[in-house]
């Protein structure tokens, strides 16, 4: 009796055994993108002072991006604002039940960063004009210059996410990997 209970835990689309952990990464990850913008905008006031020098190569500047990453595809009407956070909670509703199937701790970790990321840039655009970017990398000598795109917190940590899911699928006896014992 109690192995058929674990087979139909292990079978739900939304709840897995490492479902906490992955929205526990997902939630804190979303709470800090919000709060750095939150910060930013309101305590800091960024958009006044347009452009924050951290270090030789990292300011603080606040864009606004009104499509999906790196500016792909910009929306100025209501329509395509709409029908991109339509396709990011149907994203995150495929994330969320990947993460109710796998059994490595770094994939729990990984696809919590990505939901949690996909999240906090979605509630961006419910309340702002668009998604705050407001960090931007850049290399400038006297011959060359190199200016990367101006990202966020979220943005970092779907990066963040992608890697360690291309880690944890590389990795020599990752539960992707091991041969299925059936």
């Amino acid at each position: 009796m109690a192995e058929a209970a674990q087979a139909n835990a292990r079978r739900s689309y939304v709840w897995g055994p490492l479902s906490v952990l992955g929205l526990g990464v997902a939630l804190l990850t979303g709470i800090i993108d919000q709060a750095s913008k939150l910060w930013l905008v309101y305590v800091f006031d960024l958009e006044s002072r347009v452009r924050v020098a951290l270090t030789p190569f990292v300011d603080l500047v606040v864009t606004w991006n009104t499509g999906i990453s790196y500016g792909l595809f910009q929306q100025r009407g209501l329509l395509g604002v709409w029908v991109l956070l339509a396709l990011k909670a149907v994203a995150v509703v495929f994330l969320w039940i990947w993460l109710a199937r796998v059994s490595s701790r770094l994939t729990a970790v990984a696809l919590g960063l990505i939901i949690g990321g996909a999240v906090g840039n979605a509630i961006d655009s419910l309340h702002w004009p668009g998604v705050m970017d407001f960090v931007l990398f850049h290399v400038q000598t006297a011959s060359w210059s190199f200016s990367w795109y101006v990202f966020n917190l979220a943005d970092a940590a779907i990066v963040a996410g992608v890697v360690g899911l291309l880690y944890d699928s590389l990795r020599v006896g990752s539960p992707q990997k091991r041969p299925d014992p059936g």
